[in-house]
């Protein structure tokens, strides 16, 4: 396990994050606390949730668990505001963010998704607010395109705002988006990189095959609006270039495409989504992998390789 700065803060951050989904949506408090348990045994120290997870239940079931344990000063705890983000929505949603993670502070308040309705110096001045009255640590985005990433920082100069220090994208084999431009900006600026969904919402562990019916009860059943991310052309000849990769390396297809994301450059920490215990233990055997350039060359190839 290794521990980076995020960006430019003091906050040192474990190279696999927690990422808190599942919580009180597909796991009940026992199993969650569980998950967290062997988390933090195997040496994690983020923790990432959202208002949104399962209505707040997974903020409560996080907040729950840390004083229970009592290991709040060991942790970086961040949570995310979704919605119109105007001032009194945001007041509001870290007011009971606190409550429900009973703590006097979150590290990382963050924007769940861009909103291009707002006025943007309104959102920044609200969370420029929320960390001058103590209440947020830092602050950072969600799921931001690159462009309005770069106009928040000039908004935060220009102004004397407090500037974005992290950004939150989904990154994985099949979705790549991130390399082009928002990734140099984060290196030239000193912006911590939390990705999510390494394993592109199940679609890399093999359950989907192309032109068969997905199986019920999986991720892509209760959200079908991740199909057609993934369920194109390219995503499957993703999928079987990881598929005869992991089986010449004798891996399971989940091992290789963690690796894969752990392996790659400017990233600060990759969030995982977990159930169970198992799947906390699979992703530290992912990052004891060493991918060498040929495999991840083929990896990414179009061709055979």
């Amino acid at each position: 396990m290794e521990y980076r700065q995020l960006g430019d803060t003091d906050l040192y951050v474990s190279s696999i994050g927690m990422g808190c989904v599942t919580f009180g949506r597909e796991i009940d408090r026992e199993t969650s606390f569980q998950v967290l348990d062997r988390a933090l045994e195997r040496g994690m120290t983020l923790f990432d949730t959202a208002e949104s997870y399962a209505q707040g239940e997974s903020e409560t079931v996080l907040g729950e668990w840390i004083r229970d344990r009592g290991i709040r000063d060991r942790i970086v705890v961040a949570t995310k505001v979704s919605g119109v983000l105007t001032k009194t929505r945001i007041t509001k949603s870290a007011e009971e963010s606190l409550r429900r993670l009973q703590t006097d502070v979150i590290d990382l308040f963050q924007l769940h998704i861009q909103d291009n309705v707002t006025p943007l110096d309104e959102t920044m001045q609200a969370l420029d607010s929320l960390v001058g009255s103590g209440k947020v640590r830092y602050i950072g985005c969600s799921n931001w395109a690159a462009w309005y990433l770069a106009k928040s920082l000039l908004l935060s100069q220009a102004s004397g705002l407090q500037r974005m220090r992290s950004v939150q994208p989904p990154y994985n084999l099949v979705e790549r988006g991130i390399e082009s431009d928002l990734l140099p900006l984060c290196a030239d600026q000193k912006i911590g990189v939390i990705s999510y969904s390494p394993l592109a919402a199940g679609f890399l562990t093999g359950k989907y095959v192309r032109g068969q019916q997905v199986p019920k009860g999986s991720r892509f059943d209760v959200i079908p609006g991740h199909q057609p991310l993934y369920f194109t052309d390219r995503g499957y000849a993703t999928l079987d270039r990881l598929k005869r990769a992991a089986e010449q390396l004798e891996r399971s297809m989940v091992q290789m495409a963690l690796a894969w994301t752990l392996n790659q450059p400017y990233i600060s920490s990759v969030l995982i989504g977990a159930r169970n215990t198992g799947q906390v233990d699979q992703a530290f055997e992912a990052e004891q992998m060493s991918l060498d350039e040929s495999t991840q060359q083929r990896l990414l190839s179009q061709s055979e390789g």
